[in-house]
């Protein structure tokens, strides 16, 4: 099975705008972290769509390893 690769090791912080949706890079080789630029290509990876429910700031997963993806749920810190 195909590994992620791991961009930074923790969460990246962002601002959403309520509604809006967001492409969440799973591969890890996105130069748009943490969102996808389409570097998928050719891999068995896929973006995670996120529609926004409310603005404020959502901690998207940057190890690419979250159990609840996009969001951070600390798998990092078992890297």
């Amino acid at each position: 099975m195909e590994q992620p690769k791991v961009p930074q090791k923790g969460p990246y912080a962002v601002e959403v705008v309520k509604q809006e949706e967001y492409y969440w890079c799973s591969c890890g080789r996105s130069a748009n972290q943490p969102f996808c630029d389409g570097s998928h290509r050719g891999t068995s990876f896929t973006p995670v769509a996120y529609i926004a429910e409310k603005s404020g700031t959502v901690y998207f997963c940057g190890c690419k390893h979250t159990k609840t993806p996009p969001l951070c749920d600390g798998s990092h810190n078992n890297l």
